[in-house]
């Protein structure tokens, strides 16, 4: 059934969906639009408020970049290659592959979001070079985990209102994680996507003479190789001397960070995989090759999350986030408030795709309407972290830096992640209504 589903819908994102880029613009001209539209702000004033917030994503648009570049580097060294090889050879058949990957990826989701994006898309490009299974659904198998990742040890939301003089600490005080992300219902919603999610992916496996099937020459890396050197800078270039000693010093501030009790983030998950790449690959010319060659996929981060970060700045400027959830918000009641918290951050999440940017345009609005109905404020929260983790499936932003390593295009997968869409969308909500 879920095949027959699957079957259309990718054929009709095949046809209609454009290139991310295209549609970053068509929706900075929608948000515009609306914000003159409903929000009676100005034509000058809404693009002052575009130009202002364009490069505010600069810093994150960085990592993003590093979390693609590193992950591929440290994914291009000789042992890594080794180990996702013995792990893939888990996998028996295509079924076997695609539950394989979707185990992974959510796994590695709930660690650390970044490092769910990189380890799903390296692991399931190791899978197709040893199994004959659609690439396309493979990638969006693992992608497909990444739906979990607010629920996860790394989600934005959670931790943020568990850290002390966060924004909103005057009006709500300090939520613990035992609360949100160890929370009963948030737990029962994870292990339920851990059984579904793989389980949807196998049900929409394509019959052999419709799946895509890659040439696996085609997705193997040229290994690099140092030449003799024969000039002093050629030996600094290909000796590991030099890579041997930043690389310790890399492993001495890891230790130190974790020590002292520093956790996962997405700046130290770069640093980690930056610091193996440099070690493992031994001398500087062989790291350096790895990184042209894993660069070539970044285009689309560095030209479409400015343009991200402008629709940022005019919904948040103009008021047209607060208006889209407090119209959302003000349909609720007691048992409903959950179901339609989640629906307005799944609905804002197309336009501000940043988990801890969305709680900033929404906390304001969702959290004194739960405390005026009588919500619990940990599950109001929990409601807007997974509403944007939820339209994830249909939202490219995240996930460039996954298709980049793929080398695919974002229509390729979105047939299948809309599936997803629909599924993961039914469980969250059972999840945070009923239990």
């Amino acid at each position: 059934m879920l095949r027959a589903i699957s079957r259309p819908l990718t054929r009709v994102v095949d046809h209609y969906l454009p290139d991310p880029y295209v549609l970053v613009v068509i929706l900075t001209l929608i948000v515009m639009a609306a914000a003159i539209l409903f929000q009676g702000t100005g034509l000058v004033e809404v693009i002052d408020m575009w130009g202002d917030g364009f490069w505010s994503l600069l810093a994150f648009s960085m990592q993003m970049l590093f979390v693609l570049v590193s992950g591929y580097m440290m994914a291009s060294t000789p042992l890594v290659r080794g180990i996702l090889s013995r792990l893939a050879g888990i996998a028996k058949g295509p079924q076997g592959a695609i539950l394989l990957v979707s185990v992974v990826s959510v796994l590695a989701s709930l660690l650390n979001w970044g490092f769910g994006l990189v380890v799903g898309a390296l692991f399931a490009k190791e899978i197709a070079r040893q199994i004959r299974v659609d690439y396309r659904l493979l990638i969006a198998a693992a992608y497909s985990g990444f739906m979990v990742w607010h629920g996860g040890l790394s989600g934005s939301i959670s931790l943020s209102i568990a850290t002390p003089d966060h924004p909103f600490a005057e009006a709500i005080g300090i939520i613990p994680t035992g609360e949100t992300i160890f929370a009963f219902y948030n737990i029962a919603i994870v292990l339920a996507l851990l059984v579904v999610i793989p389980l949807v992916n196998r049900a929409m496996l394509p019959p052999e003479g419709e799946a895509v099937i890659v040439d696996p020459d085609k997705l193997t890396e040229e290994k690099t190789a140092d030449t003799r050197a024969e000039t002093p800078a050629e030996w600094l270039e290909t000796s590991p001397f030099l890579s041997w000693i930043i690389g310790a010093g890399g492993v001495v501030w890891l230790v130190s960070h974790f020590a002292t009790g520093g956790g996962l983030s997405l700046n130290v998950v770069n640093f980690l995989f930056l610091t193996l790449a440099i070690i493992l690959h031994g001398s500087p010319r062989n790291l350096l090759t790895a990184l042209t060659e894993g660069i070539r996929g970044g285009a689309g981060i560095v030209i479409q999350f400015p343009f991200y970060a402008g629709i940022m700045g005019v919904m948040t400027a103009s008021g047209l986030a607060a208006s889209v959830s407090q119209g959302m918000v003000s349909l609720a009641n007691e048992w409903t408030f959950p179901f339609w918290t989640f629906l307005s951050a799944g609905i804002v999440n197309f336009f501000v795709p940043s988990g801890g940017g969305q709680w900033a345009v929404q906390a304001p609005v969702v959290l004194p309407a739960a405390e005026a109905i009588g919500v619990d404020t940990a599950r109001a929260a929990m409601a807007v972290a997974w509403g944007d983790a939820w339209t994830n499936m249909i939202q490219p932003f995240w996930a460039l830096p996954l298709l980049g390593i793929a080398g695919l295009r974002a229509r390729d997968i979105m047939g299948f992640c809309t599936v997803h869409l629909l599924i993961g969308g039914a469980v969250i909500t059972i999840g945070l209504t009923f239990l």
